[in-house]
C-alpha cells in the first residue's frame, strides 16, 4: 500500500551515506518495528520524556505536508536495552490527526508506538530515510542528553532514520536516532563466541523483516524546538 507523505530531502536519504559502517547501515535501514529488533539484544523499556503541542521543526514541516507553523502533537521517547539508552525517538502528527486518526498515540504511555503501526492492515509505511545529524540539529540535542556524561566517546555526529506512517490519509512521522552505545554494544557482541550471544528471534519461522518499507502494515537544515530550550552547542561540548 503506498503512501503520498515522502520524508526525503536534501539531508534525509534513501541510501545511507557511505560513510556509515556496516552495523549503521545495517541498523538505519531495517524494516519492521524498531523496538522489536532491539528485543533481540535484550529487555526493552519505553520511557517517555515529552508529549505536547508544539510547532514542527524545520525539515519536518514539507514531510507531513503541513504549513511550518502548524501545531503538531510531538512523542518523544529514549528506548533502553537493559537499562542502557539505545535509541532516543521523535514523533510527531498534526493535531487535528492526533485527536483523530492517529488518538492513540495520546494514550500510549509507556507502550511502544510500534503497537499502534504494526497491527493495523490500514497503515502505510514510507520508505525509510537517513541522516548524520550534527549539534546544529534539535534531535542531536535531546539525544545527547541520554549519552553517558562520563563516555569518552562523546560523539560530534549522531546517526537517524525517519519515516512516515498514514492511515486514511493521516500522517505520523517517526523519527529514531541511534545513540553509541547502541554501536558499542553491537561490537561486543561481534566480538563474542557463537555459543555465547543471544539467538535471534524468528518470526513466522524467519527472520525479522530487513526492507526499508512494510506495504502491508501500512503504510541541512538547522531545526528548533518551538516549546522549550534545548542545551547550547557550547553547553553540550562543556558536558561532554
Amino acid at each position: 500500500m503506498p503512501t503520498r507523505f515522502d520524508p526525503a530531502d536534501a539531508h534525509w536519504r534513501v541510501e545511507p551515506l557511505p560513510g556509515f559502517s556496516p552495523d549503521q547501515k545495517d541498523w538505519l535501514t531495517r524494516g519492521g518495528s524498531l523496538t522489536a529488533h532491539l528485543r533481540t539484544l535484550g529487555a526493552v523499556v519505553v520511557r517517555v520524556t515529552r508529549e505536547a503541542v508544539s510547532l514542527p521543526w524545520d525539515d519536518e514541516h514539507r514531510a507531513l505536508g503541513v504549513a511550518p507553523r502548524a501545531p503538531v502533537w510531538v512523542r518523544e521517547v529514549v528506548l533502553s536495552v537493559d537499562g542502557v539508552p539505545f535509541v532516543a525517538a521523535h514523533s510527531i502528527a498534526p493535531v487535528a490527526a492526533s485527536t483523530g486518526v492517529w488518538q492513540t498515540m495520546r494514550r500510549l504511555r509507556t507502550r511502544p508506538l510500534a503497537e499502534l503501526l504494526y497491527s493495523d492492515s490500514s497503515v502505510a509505511r514510507s520508505p525509510l530515510v537517513s541522516r548524520r545529524l550534527t549539534a546544529r540539529h534539535p534531535l542531536f540535542r535531546l539525544a545527547s542528553r541520554e549519552v553517558d556524561e562520563l563516555d569518552a566517546r562523546c560523539p560530534h555526529a549522531l546517526v537517524a532514520r525517519r519515516s512516515v506512517f498514514e492511515r486514511y490519509g493521516a500522517p505520523l512521522m517517526v523519527t529514531e536516532c541511534m545513540l553509541p552505545a547502541l554501536w558499542s554494544h553491537l561490537a561486543a557482541r561481534a566480538g563474542m563466541p557463537a555459543a555465547q550471544r543471544r539467538l535471534i528471534p524468528r518470526e513466522h519461522g524467519r527472520s525479522l523483516e530487513h526492507t526499508a518499507a512494510r506495504s502491508h502494515h501500512g503504510a541541512a537544515h538547522p531545526g528548533r524546538d518551538a516549546d522549550r530550550p534545548v542545551p547550547s552547542a557550547a553547553s553540550r561540548a562543556r558536558k561532554c
